[in-house]
């Protein structure tokens, strides 16, 4: 019983989440609006803090032991934990941006990747945007899993089946996995992005979990790189990572970093996402 006391929310709690998650979202939107070639990571950063600063919240990753910045952005071969930095992004760069939210004593957390234009190489750009094109879709896909799911192994298993269901091979990622969210940024449970013996916990009204695949265009292997937090494919392969967080409750599940609650997302799956009451 400790464990569901753990993981499950109440009602009220679940209600309490929806802000921060949408500041995350918030953030997020910031960083799009502005990037760009020749825009640096760190630039991405500082608009990203405006937001939730200004919205009454704090980063979350700022309460994570010896990191000091709002967002991760992680680009080209790095799949996640990326620094900000004063490197600026050039034309055909992937660039996946994580960030995070707490308001009130409670957290968002969420992921997108962009693909810059480069019209001088068609083919890398069209190649990378599949790349973030399958990981987007693995997430949506765990996601709709999630609403119909008993444990939550359901959702590792449908992010694989959707990515190797795709033209090509890619790997994902086994050594980074999704977490609940709450109170703190990672909870229990893990989330694993790929099958897995253990079914996990029961899927029931009031478990929150950061669903976010991370996948490479080539090999899964990974290292991390001398600054003791990023981490790049060892084959020199592009990354790419996306991430929601979602609540499930009494009427089905809700995606707290969506505004529209994932309702776009889902709507390939056949799932209908319902507010929280």
């Amino acid at each position: 019983m400790g464990l569901r006391r753990s993981i499950y929310k109440t009602p009220a709690q679940l209600r309490s989440m929806m802000e921060p998650g949408l500041i995350t979202a918030a953030a997020l939107d910031a960083v799009r609006a502005m990037i760009a070639p020749g825009v640096t990571t760190i630039e991405l950063d500082a608009a990203a803090s405006r937001i939730i600063t200004g919205r009454g919240a704090r980063s979350n990753f700022q309460l994570v032991r010896g990191y000091r910045h709002t967002i991760c952005a992680s680009v080209n071969e790095q799949v996640v934990h990326g620094i900000p930095s004063d490197r600026a992004l050039q034309p055909g760069d992937i660039v996946s941006i994580d960030c995070g939210a707490e308001r009130s004593g409670w957290n968002g957390d969420s992921a997108v990747t962009f693909v810059l234009p480069d019209p001088a190489r068609p083919q890398v750009v069209a190649e990378r945007e599949e790349l973030s094109r399958v990981t987007e879709g693995s997430l949506w896909a765990g996601i709709a899993a999630l609403a119909r799911a008993r444990h939550v192994a359901d959702v590792g298993a449908a992010v694989q089946d959707y990515v190797d269901a795709q033209p090509g091979t890619y790997g994902i990622l086994r050594d980074y996995v999704g977490h609940g969210i709450g109170r703190k940024m990672h909870e229990s449970p893990s989330v694993f992005n790929y099958r897995v013996p253990d079914p996990g916990p029961e899927v029931r009204p009031g478990l929150v979990l950061a669903i976010e695949p991370m996948v490479a265009a080539g090999d899964e292997a990974t290292f991390v790189e001398d600054d003791g937090w990023t981490v790049s494919t060892r084959d020199g392969s592009a990354g790419s990572h996306w991430e929601h967080s979602v609540a499930v409750h009494d009427d089905g599940i809700w995606v707290l970093t969506a505004p529209d609650g994932g309702a776009a997302g889902l709507a390939p799956f056949g799932v209908v996402p319902s507010p929280i009451q």
